[in-house]
């Protein structure tokens, strides 16, 4: 932005012979050239440069959709000045996230008279502020809000719910037991629903999942066509979710065409859900699925329901076979071109004809494999992790090579014994020098160690002939990425005590290392990058092709990589991080990480991050190297550790950087937190969800929701 300012103070100058000018450029060029400039920047700054931007900046294509989500450095100020310059032309704002902005700015989106769609997720708003906004925004259709503790329906006003009964799409996260503004909306045909509440208080009271006195009003779901509920581990979510299944276990919606749950842990069927589903069986046809597993394990449920063009199918964590898939979802085979995205993270004998005498170690069936790759040949998100998919040492018949004919993968997942070499993990298995034993016994100490920058070549003739790295090649569009061991779990669960052990890594994955992150370099377009439990990494070699290669990268995830105990490939990382001008998200867990001066001097180079989340148990950290590194990196506004010092160290660095830096960053969140202290759930609570969801909790992402759920 500082150059194109630069280059619009000088287009009357005299230009150099072979310079160029930006203002010659088209109209068509330049809104284009905009449209990637922040819209507050475009209208508080940019248009006040010269006249003929003065009149761009203003241009409909510009101002029709406004996008605050991630404006990190907008403001009350900032926003205020925005509605009143352009409020008249906003059709769609989008405030999902703004946590900083105080609740009162949500005042001036009264302003935005022909509002259409709005996200609101994250904001502080209140039921009369909420009131007092709606009533005003009568051409409102779309709506995303927030649903806390003291929220009070009877404080709406009839203008109110007037519009809401004209709102036809409704997001709503709900942080404490409510309906919310779902019996107002009386014309929902898309209805998303977040449940965040905790069972217990921050007095430690158990909470009840009734809803309380005065909303007992039925939701309207007859006009309904999508339905998404996903829910936060706890028993109130689960009875809360109930009384919204209530109304549709009595009449299904005949436009009903999207239906998903997503429950983590135990979410047993009553007597009302299995009259739901028995007449979704006989009266819809769907096009996206998603249940509990408890819901399908054991149910003959999949062989009535009925499907249309699917797009979505998530059925993580069922104990569906390969023989039910291919039998019932993909209709034996046939032509599913329409699915785009599929999830079958933890469905451990999904590529098997049979789970019933099947051990979750045994080889793939890859006849299964081939059949959903065939059937399913536009699949763009594709989520196979936790769970081991062994290929057996029939020819051509690698898991590996199978999914390389899926050419229009956009996302990918995968466990890491899925992607090694049957010979070479059965007649070679990897031999690392000066090994300790995988279990979080003796602390070891050791220092940045150096690794070897001639293997090279040695590396590329020995992967180039892996089954990975034709993978690799062949996913030449892939964005996103994600390798984790199938017995990984974070040391940072959401609402439990930290995790002091975990289980060791598949035998298959024992060989998997250096060589095969140095594969992934290949993908050219990687915007996001997950790599966990990788055991065979010796120096981390591979990293650095990654950082050379892959320079759209703008997410980086790495956990418990190499021997535990040892942190092997940190020489490799620091030098991998010089490269990385776009990273903005970076997240490392590892035990006994070394968070000093070397490390933040090299991520000091990544000038794009935003966000850094470090988890480690029994790591230290350099209070000094981490200011300066604050100081040095200007855009970032999230930095969370749970390291191994003391609550005085923290408490004190946590102050140190907020008041150092929270007025010039109003977005500042900062969080550091011995990982092991009992009140760690409670500091968590306190983390806006965006950054609890995105990065600082440990999950796979890939084909998590439907393609384009929400905008």
């Amino acid at each position: 932005l500082f150059l194109f300012h630069q280059e619009v103070v000088n287009e009357e100058s005299e230009e150099e012979s072979n310079g160029v000018n930006l203002m010659e450029f088209s109209d068509e060029i330049l809104l284009h050239i905009l449209s990637y400039v922040p819209c507050t920047d475009l209208v508080l700054n940019v248009r006040r440069t010269c006249r003929k931007l003065a009149t761009l900046c203003l241009d409909k294509s510009l101002t029709h959709t406004v996008l605050l989500q991630k404006d990190y450095k907008v403001n009350k100020d900032k926003v205020k000045q925005l509605m009143r310059d352009i409020g008249k032309e906003i059709y769609q704002l989008n405030m999902a996230g703004c946590y900083w902005l105080p609740s009162s700015t949500i005042d001036h989106v009264t302003r935005c008279k022909n509002l259409v769609k709005l996200n609101l997720s994250g904001c502080h708003v209140t039921s009369l502020r909420l009131s007092k906004m709606l009533s005003t925004l009568q051409h409102l259709r779309s709506l995303a809000i927030d649903v806390n503790p003291g929220f009070d329906a009877s404080q709406l006003s009839s203008e109110c719910k007037a519009t809401l009964s004209r709102v036809s799409e409704l997001k709503q996260t709900l942080y404490t037991p409510s309906y919310g503004v779902v019996p107002c909306c009386t014309s929902l045909e898309k209805l998303l629903l977040y449940f965040e509440i905790l069972d217990r208080s921050r007095e430690g009271f158990m909470l009840s999942g009734q809803l309380m006195v005065g909303e007992s009003n039925v939701p309207h779901y007859q006009n309904l066509r999508i339905f998404y509920a996903r829910l936060a581990p706890g028993y109130v979510n689960q009875e809360v979710v109930r009384l919204y299944l209530a109304v549709l276990s009595d009449r299904t919606p005949e436009n009903l065409h999207a239906f998903l749950i997503s429950a983590p842990g135990s979410f047993a069927e009553t007597g009302a859900t299995k009259n739901l589903l028995d007449s979704m069986a006989r009266n819809v046809r769907l096009d996206a699925l998603q249940l509990p597993k408890a819901w399908i394990n054991g149910s003959g449920l999949l062989q009535h329901l009925k499907f249309n063009n699917p797009f979505y199918f998530s059925f993580s964590r069922c104990t569906l076979s390969g023989g039910h898939l291919i039998q019932r979802v993909i209709n034996g085979g046939k032509d599913l071109k329409s699915l785009t995205s599929l999830n079958l993270s933890g469905c451990v004998h999904c590529l098997a004809p049979e789970s019933l005498f099947r051990k979750a170690e045994d080889d793939i069936d890859s006849s299964i494999l081939e059949s959903l790759v065939v059937s399913c040949c536009n699949l763009r998100h594709l989520n196979l992790s936790a769970a081991h998919h062994h290929s057996s040492e029939s020819i051509g018949n690698h898991l590996c090579q199978l999914l390389s004919r899926l050419k229009h993968l956009l996302s990918l997942a995968l466990p890491v014994c899925s992607i090694t070499d049957v010979a070479a993990s059965v007649e070679k298995p990897p031999t690392t020098p000066n090994l300790v034993p995988q279990t979080f016994g003796r602390k070891v100490r050791i220092g940045i160690q150096t690794y070897p920058r001639n293997l090279g070549d040695q590396t590329n003739q020995k992967i180039e002939s892996s089954v990975f790295w034709a993978l690799m090649g062949s996913l030449r569009f892939l964005e996103t990425l994600e390798i984790i061991g199938s017995s990984f779990s974070s040391a940072m669960p959401r609402n439990e005590p930290a995790i002091r052990n975990s289980l060791p890594p598949c035998v298959r994955a024992q060989s998997v290392g250096d060589s095969e992150v140095a594969a992934i370099s290949q993908l050219t377009y990687l915007q996001s990058l997950t790599l966990a439990q990788l055991p065979n990494i010796l120096t981390g070699s591979g990293l650095v092709n990654i950082g050379l290669q892959c320079q759209h990268l703008r997410t980086l995830s790495l956990a418990n990589l190499g021997v535990m105990g040892k942190m092997v490939y940190m020489s490799a990382l620091m030098d991998m991080l010089k490269h990385c001008k776009c990273l903005r998200d970076l997240r490392l867990e590892q035990p006994y990480f070394c968070a000093g001066a070397q490390f933040f001097q090299a991520l000091s180079h990544c000038s794009s991050l935003q966000r850094l989340c470090i988890v480690s148990r029994s790591g230290t950290l350099q209070s000094d190297a981490v200011m300066s590194f604050m100081a040095s990196c200007l855009e970032v506004i999230m930095c969370h550790m749970f390291m191994g010092e003391s609550l005085t160290v923290c408490k004190n660095l946590q102050q140190s950087i907020v008041r150092s830096f929270q007025a010039e960053r109003p977005a500042l969140n900062v969080v550091i937190f011995p990982l092991l202290h009992e009140d760690l759930t409670e500091v968590i609570r306190d983390v806006p969800m965006r950054h609890l969801d995105e990065i600082t909790l440990f999950k796979s992402r890939v084909a998590e929701e439907p393609p384009n759920l929400w905008w």
